[in-house]
């Protein structure tokens, strides 16, 4: 449901699915993060059906002001296209910004030549970038070690700040980039393995016990993540940082305002 509130800060996860058999597969969805931040909304890595999901649960592409691109790989990506071709109504209601790294939009281009032209501007994210979009300021503050060129974003609006952390590696300094009430990250593994730059459950804990957000937002989840069960795992996390994790669900809304309920 579209909440309309220009007052709403929500998070909806259009998508909880992570790597290629997992999205491959549709056991879970991979439609990506809808944010609702003052009436400015914004939307997060939009892979295989982002579109299907928003319209399903009554979000109006024609509303986002933006879309982000943590990278360029499909499942963060792939429905990048049509979301764009839905936000500017078939390009007659030409707005909105694209927002990604250089090599998704230059060197192995993710958006059709033809839609540059539905959209005011495509923004080349970078490390230590400043941005802002209506109501919300967003930072890439730091490169994560990736097979791409990725980046994580700490998102500033309505008196809230949260941190979102896409794929990556574990690197030390990794946690320090990021701060806020909330902190969203992408748990692909249940233990580490060096070779694949993604973190695991052992490293989500180290980065959430650094951090010490409100809350902690589990998303992006591999096969062996689901076999063990996302919640039993982000209760592990819980019980071993002391901070409120989450495994979240395909349409889960989390709402800023109930912070407040959580004990800090």
């Amino acid at each position: 449901m579209t909440n309309d509130s220009a007052s709403a800060h929500t998070i909806t996860f259009l998508g909880t699915a992570g790597a290629r058999f997992m999205v491959s597969r549709q056991t879970a969805a991979s439609g990506g993060i809808w944010l609702d931040l003052g009436g400015t909304r914004l939307l997060i890595d939009p892979g295989p059906g982002s579109i299907v999901q928003a319209t399903g649960r009554g979000l109006d592409p024609e509303t986002l002001s933006a879309i982000i691109l943590s990278h360029r790989h499909l499942d963060h990506s792939a429905d990048v296209n049509i979301m764009i071709e839905a936000m500017t109504n078939g390009g007659f209601n030409r707005h909105g910004r694209l927002y990604a790294p250089a090599d998704a939009v230059e060197q192995e281009p993710v958006i059709f030549s033809y839609l540059r032209d539905y959209i005011e501007e495509v923004v080349v994210l970078e490390e230590g970038g400043e941005y802002t979009v209506g109501t919300v300021t967003f930072t890439t503050p730091v490169r994560h070690r990736h097979a791409v060129e990725t980046y994580g974003m700490v998102f500033t609006a309505g008196g809230h700040t949260f941190s979102y952390i896409a794929d990556s590696g574990y690197f030390d300094g990794l946690a320090q980039k990021y701060r806020g009430e909330v902190l969203i990250i992408n748990m692909l593994l249940s233990k580490p393995r060096p070779q694949i730059a993604h973190l695991s459950a052992p490293e989500v804990e180290r980065i959430i016990g650094a951090i010490r957000p409100r809350a902690a937002l589990l998303s992006h989840f591999g096969m062996h993540v689901w076999q063990e069960d996302p919640d039993k795992l982000a209760a592990d996390i819980s019980r071993k940082t002391g901070v409120e994790v989450i495994a979240a669900k395909d349409g889960m809304v989390f709402d800023l305002a109930k912070l407040e309920e959580i004990q800090p």
